[in-house]
């Protein structure tokens, strides 16, 4: 089996405090020496309480984050290295999926705009293209093909998950 994703010793800490006059050394530290290693056909769920730096953890594993220190590879390939179209070329091959899938889509914008957007921004397929795909990737998930008309707030909970 290959490993598609270890990170060691993450480390991120948020600064508190300070202000414009007095500068704090406090931080607080968000996620503090964490160990995840993913093999292929592996999926990792991380749970904990609220607050507990789950999704820190997560932002700083996809590099939505910086982490203050650590060390991840996916795929093999040093992920903290990349210079910004480099990641952004490697973003395509993973993602999160948050617990709470309203969070994650953009009230204003229909399924079609948000099955279609990142399809677009990783040049996997052109506007039309991917308009196209839109119905294919519903069909998929067995929600009707005039689903990509409407919006978030319209769906069930695992409909939105779904989506």
């Amino acid at each position: 089996m290959s490993r598609i994703l270890e990170a060691r010793d993450v480390v991120k800490h948020f600064p508190v405090g300070g202000g414009l006059v007095r500068r704090s050394a406090s931080v607080v530290k968000a996620v503090d020496g964490v160990n995840v290693t993913v093999e292929q056909g592996e999926c990792l769920g991380i749970v904990g309480e609220s607050g507990s730096g789950k999704t820190t953890l997560g932002r700083c594993l996809i590099r939505l984050l910086e982490p203050t220190s650590g060390s991840l590879e996916f795929e093999g390939e040093d992920i903290l290295s990349l210079r910004t179209h480099d990641l952004k070329r490697r973003r395509r091959r993973f993602q999160m999926i948050f617990q709470d899938p309203y969070g994650s889509l953009n009230p204003r914008m229909s399924v079609e705009s948000a099955l279609v957007e990142p399809l677009v921004v990783h040049k996997i397929a052109t506007r039309t293209e991917a308009r196209a795909r839109v119905g294919e990737l519903l069909d998929m998930v067995g929600l009707p093909r005039a689903a990509a008309r409407r919006y978030p707030h319209e769906f069930s909970g695992g409909q939105r998950q779904r989506i």
